[in-house]
This record gives structure tokens, sequence and C-alpha cells, in this order.
């Protein structure tokens, strides 16, 4: 049933009619539910992944990769599509909606079973589908696509729903999901398997260092897995990998496999099993089940395809203590699970993409005997810490549960931009907006009539033509889009005409995109371990909306990235075995308090706590993470049902006594900063009374990284903010009109 036919649907009743109903067409039939209990795995077991660099060096194996890719990415668009049109259907049904949503939505086929058939549809109809993909990954396809469908149709928790369901991009596709394989059944693995044994990798690609350890005694063969034991037996430090730059696929099984006939019997008596092998022996072919050789992918292909099993060699890491890391992982068959096929721009790659295999097995991921032992001790540390972060830097302030400074001193950090990343920050946003002109001339260069020319080619050209000079031919037009009168262009960006540069370049923006995120990620998880161990596994913070933020200050808060900062930080307490609490700023106002207990209001732009009824002076954002670790809460689960203890930071406040705490929060007790990121203290008042403070309105946005604090006549945020939110900074408003301070919403 088509979109325009559900529309015409009606709320009347239309009676029966009282001929037999017509004949039913032949539907495909379909597999029925197991006779037995299906394996399942549990939501709370703990699983990880591993990425496994593929070698696609031959063009015809890189050839049938993107084809693999691009049938997949046609499918999902197909599926994306016709969902599209089943949801603005089943929106347009108002009344069979109203009357009974879920019979509405069997009828237009928005169920995941029905989504899973029509992808088995388009492919049984396409003449090209079946010879690239398998109908496992036609159900994996349509699975994802319903899963934002089912977020568009049903509500979460909070009562919010996803978006009209769109179809996406085939730059922005990216990962083909494979099906797990069974727990149950011996080698059944559906769609990408992982062949081959770590020990036969080690095997086929030793270290120098690891040969010695090989070496068959007296000419006899090594025993399996002792290619395993014997780079677990190496120093930390010493490689066990040295693969060649160029890693050739391995050749299929051949020959005959001879199998020996067992029978089980069973003693009763003891009521214990056994098996006696029967003397019958028969053969079976070779295949790649019985591959012990170096790892590899290894994919039928399509029904309808003739060119055999695609294999693909993997690269394993091979830096120096990656033995632990790979038997973690690729020593335990048992666990492996599933494995994704995922591609990622690189621009020095042949055909612009690279190629990884992310297998994912039951089990935690790897964390190395000092990652462990750090964390044990973190989750020893008896202390209270919270955390008060905002745009451009994160304070974290810990003291003693018992807040008795015979148990430990107090500590506080705060993690900034150094100098060095500020200007590596600008380094890149300048060659990133380089690359952004650039790629906006070639688009305009091989699209020249969806551009207008600029007010200045077109003054030219009205001086040329008044001269009577013959008109010029604009290669590279510097206006606005061709749009309609609404504003709208009229063709759509994904129409245009591409160059292979532009493909290029646009590879190399993404590929230095993601190296930025990498950095950021590795850059947080070194701060997020070094805090908690220092501070403990039990930490408080602020429930702040990070995209307020960014409405406000924009590329200051992706600078930092405070939101990427605190995540990590949560990760690392779970994994030491402590928690990260948020506390919400409308029940504690922290940075409107002392921790006497009294109220002490401030704007955002004052940095200073100068609290008149016990006389502590301190930077605001380390009294407000002194705060946090004073919260106690009614329901963990709830920001809303924190409070602070203002017995336990009045404790705080008399046992460190004013001028301690006061100090405590001025000098420096910071953990040593790491080469990209720093964690250090406040300064004391008098040097951040020397450095010099850049005057407001020289900058559109606050400066990273040069708080020292306190600093009183720092902006946090624009003084005259646009009443809309974007657009240009009002230039109306008098000069000597006052504008009123700023205060916190808390």
């Amino acid at each position: 049933m088509s979109v325009t036919q559900e529309r015409q649907v009606t709320c009347e009743t239309v009676p029966s009619s009282p001929a037999s109903p017509p004949a039913q067409p032949a539907h495909r039939r379909f597999r029925g539910k197991n006779k037995t209990r299906a394996w399942k795995r549990d939501k709370d077991q703990p699983v990880s992944v591993i990425r496994l660099p593929l070698i696609v060096d031959d063009p015809q194996t890189r050839d049938r990769v993107e084809q693999l890719f691009a049938a997949a990415w046609s499918l999902k668009r197909a599926l994306q599509r016709d969902a599209r049109a089943r949801v603005d259907a089943y929106w347009a049904g108002t009344c069979r909606r109203k009357a009974d949503p879920k019979e509405w939505r069997t009828t237009l086929g928005l169920t995941r079973t029905a989504l899973e058939h029509t992808a088995y549809a388009h492919l049984d109809n396409s003449g090209h589908l079946l010879h690239h993909l398998t109908k496992a990954l036609a159900l994996h396809l349509a699975d994802e696509v319903w899963t934002g469908v089912d977020r568009h149709l049903s509500a979460d928790s909070s009562g919010k729903r996803a978006g009209r369901p769109k179809t996406g991009s085939f730059w922005t596709f990216t990962r083909i999901p494979g099906r797990a394989r069974s727990h149950t059944t011996a080698r059944k693995w559906e769609t990408f398997r992982l062949h081959g044994t770590l020990d036969g990798h080690l095997a086929a690609y030793p270290h120098p260092d690891l040969i010695s350890h090989l070496t068959p005694v007296s000419g006899s063969a090594p025993e399996a897995g002792a290619g395993v034991a014997a780079a677990l037996a190496l120093p930390p430090r010493a490689s066990v990998l040295a693969q060649p730059r160029r890693l050739r696929p391995p050749s299929a099984p051949t020959g005959r496999i001879t199998l020996t006939t067992t029978s089980s019997t069973a003693t009763t008596s003891t009521n214990t099993t056994g098996s006696v092998t029967t003397g019958r022996t028969r053969t079976r072919p070779a295949s790649w089940w019985d591959h012990t050789g170096s790892l590899t992918i290894v994919y039928t292909g399509g029904p309808r395809g003739g060119r055999g099993d695609l294999v693909l060699p993997v690269r394993l890491p091979q830096g120096a203590g990656r033995a632990p890391y790979l038997a973690h992982y690729l020593n335990r068959p048992e666990l492996w699970h599933k494995i994704d096929l995922v591609r990622r721009r690189h621009p020095s790659a042949p055909g612009g993409w690279t190629y990884e295999a992310h297998l994912m097995i039951l089990d935690t991921g790897y964390a190395s005997p000092a990652t462990r032992q750090r964390r044990a001790q973190a989750a020893g540390l008896d202390r209270r810490a919270g955390i008060d972060g905002n745009v451009s830097n994160l304070s974290i302030v810990s003291a003693p549960a018992t807040g008795n400074p015979d148990d430990g001193p107090l500590h506080a950090n705060q993690v900034t931009l150094t100098p060095a990343e500020h200007a590596r920050l600008a380094h890149d946003l300048r060659k990133a907006k380089r690359r952004s002109r650039a790629l906006d001339r070639s688009r305009r260069a091989s699209n020249p009539d969806r551009y207008e020319p600029s007010r200045q080619q077109a003054k030219r050209a009205r001086r040329r033509q008044e001269a009577g000079l013959p008109a010029r031919h604009i290669a590279l037009p510097r206006g606005a889009r061709v749009a309609t009168a609404a504003g709208k262009p009229r063709n759509a960006y994904h129409t245009d005409t591409l160059s292979a540069g532009y493909q290029r370049l646009r590879g190399r923006h993404a590929a230095a995109a993601a190296t930025r995120t990498a950095a950021r990620k590795a850059r947080a998880r070194q701060v997020a371990a070094d805090l908690v161990a220092l501070h403990g596994p039990r930490l408080v913070v602020e429930d702040c909306d990070i995209r307020t933020w960014f409405r406000l200050w924009g590329r200051s808060v992706a600078a930092f990235t405070p939101g990427q900062l605190i995540a990590a930080i949560e990760r690392e307490a779970i994994a030491a075995g402590g928690t990260l609490l948020r506390a919400s700023t409308m029940t504690t106002a922290m940075s409107q308090h002392c921790p006497c207990g009294a109220r002490v209001p401030k704007s955002l732009r004052e940095r200073t706590h100068a609290c008149p009824a016990c006389g502590l002076t301190a930077p605001r954002d380390l009294i407000s993470a002194l705060l946090a670790s004073c919260v106690t809460h009614s329901d963990p689960a709830d920001p809303a049902t924190a409070r602070v203890d203002y017995s336990h930071a009045e404790r705080l406040l008399t046992s460190y006594t004013t001028r301690g705490l006061q100090e405590a929060l001025s000098e420096s007790t910071a953990i040593d900063p790491t080469p990209t990121t720093a964690v250090s203290t406040v300064a004391d008042a008098g040097h951040a009374a020397a450095t010099p403070t850049p005057h407001h309105g020289e900058r559109a946005r606050p400066l990273l990284g040069e708080i020292p604090q306190p600093v009183p006549r720092r902006p946090r945020m624009r003084p005259h903010p646009h009443p809309t939110g974007r657009g240009p900074r009002r230039t109306d408003v008098p000069a000597d009109r006052t504008i009123s301070p700023l205060r916190d919403s808390s």
C-alpha cells in the first residue's frame, strides 16, 4: 500500500462483503521460531572491541570491498526511504492511529520483522545486490534502520522522541554490521569470519627476539600455544611481531581431513559420561575452519557472486609490550562474538579509504598491570571529591571523608590548556580554514552555473557592457548560491559535480578532524587517570547542560571539551570501583555559597570568592568544587535530591582553618603535568595579579588557558548577548548605557 493510498483512509467502517474473500497470493515462507531456547547474551555481560587493520592493497580486492560497501549503502538507503514513507503514512492516518496504533503499524509494515522482509525483497528483486550481499547482512542493515524508526515512534523515559528518519550520505556510511557467531553450534559464523590463531600469526611473522624462544628442542615440532607462551614470557618492552610492509593473503586449506567417529557412553552409577573411539573413520574436504596460520578475515560473498571468498589479511599492532594485549583479545576464540567491517577516510591510502575489522569479544577490555594497580590504589582512598567544570577549565578538590587532616591533606587541582596546546589548536584551525576555502573554490569551479557572481564581479561585467566590450566568462563565481525567491537553493548540494581533487582534499580534511578527535580522547583518558588516582573514585559534579555553553561560547567549548573530560573521569571512576554523581545547581547553588554556610552572591564575571562572614578568599571555581565534595544525595540517581552538607563543610573549615584552607586552594598540590596536558592548581594571588589580563572587547570569545585565577575583571560571558541567540552583536547600544551584571541561574 503506497503512502498516497494510506492518506486516503477515512474513519468510516467499511462493511465486509458477503462474497467469499479473494484468493491471497502465495507469500514467501520464512523459517519459524527455534524449537530450542535460543542463546542470548546477558545485557549486563561486559563486551569490548579490538580494531584489526586489514590489508587491501590488491586492486581487485579493493574493488570488491568498495563494491561491497556500495551495495550495502544502496540497500540501506532503500530501506531508509521505505521506512520514511511508512512513518509519514502512520502519522497521516490519524483516525486509525488513535483507534489501534499497534494494528496500524502492523498494517503499514512498521515492525522489525516487516522491515527485514522488505530487505529480503529488495535483494531478490535487484539484479546485482545478491552478487555482493548475503541475507544475514541485509537482516542487520534492516535492524539498524529499524532502531532509528523505533526511537522516532516510541518515546524514551523522559518523554522525548527522535526526529523523522532521514536518508544519510554515502560518505558517512562507514560500517557494515556483521552477524554474531553461534555460541551453541560449532563452525557457524554467517557473515565476516576470523580464521587462524594468534599462535599461527606469531609463527608466521615472528620478531627476532621471539625466534630464539620458538626454536624447537632436538628437532621436534613446537607445541600448540608455544608461540603465545613464549611471547608472554618475554620482557614487557620486547616486541614479538615483525610483519612485512605487504602482507599476502594466506591460501585456503586444501586436501581432505580425516575424522575419527566417537560414541558417547554413560555410567549410571557415578552419573558421569564419557566417549569411546569406535575405530571408524571418514574424511571431508578441508575448509577455512581448518586454517591455523596467520589471522585472516574471510567473507564468502553474495549467493550469486562467482568470485570466491573475499580474503583480507590482518595486520596486528606490533609495538613493544603488545603481547598481553593481543593475547587478551585473540588467544581465546570461544569469546569471539561479532565482527563489523569498517572503513575510515585516509587520503594517502589507495582509493582514499582504509579498512578495519572490529572484533567484539565477551569480556572486558584489556588493562595493563600498572593500570590495575593504579585503580586498586585509587579504590582504597577514603576521600570525597568534588568537580566544578566550566568553559575553559575544570577544577577538582578532595579531602578525607572523615574531615580529619591527620587522615590526609586537602588536594586541589585545575585542568587547563597549555600554551603549546593553544598554539597547536590555532595552527589546526588555520589549516582547517584553508582547506574549507579550497573545498569551496573547487565546488564553485566545478559548478559555475549554480553560483551567482559577487557584487564586484557583477559591477565589472556591467562596466564592460557599458563600454561595449565583449562579456568575459566568469570561471569562479564568488557570489551566493542560486536560490529561489524564498531563499532555498535551486539545486541540492548533493547533486553538484565534484572533482577528484575535491574528493582527495575532503579526505584530508576528514582525516585531520579524526586525528584531532583521537588526540582529545587520549588526553581526556590521561587526565582522568591522573585525577582519579589522586582524588579517589567517589566524585560529585554539578549537573550542567553543556549545550547552553555551546550556544554562548561555541568554539571555545569545543577547544577545551569539558564534557569529554567529565565523561572520561566518570568511566575511570567506575573502572576503579567508584561512581560520579551529579548534583543539581538549583538545589545546591554551590557557586553562591561559602563553606561556612553564608550566601555570597556573585555574577559570572566575578571569579574570586570573598566571604564577609568567615573571611575566606579563594578562587570561585575551587570553592564550588570544595562544596561539591560535601554534597549528599537522598537518591543517587536523581540530581534534584542533592543537598550540600554544610556541617561537613564547616568541619573542613574548622579542621584545616580558614588560613590553611586558603593556602591549600591557592598553592600547587598538583600531579606532574603530561606533555599534552596541563593539570595544575591555581597560582597564588600575587602571581595572578602580575599576569597581564586581556582587556574586554579585544576578542569575541574568552581566552582559554590564560586564566590564571583569580582575575576579577576577566569576563566569562558576552556582556551583550544577542537577544535572539544567533546573529551579529548589537551596535545600537548607547555608550553611556550601563548593563546590569549577569547572575548565575542558581
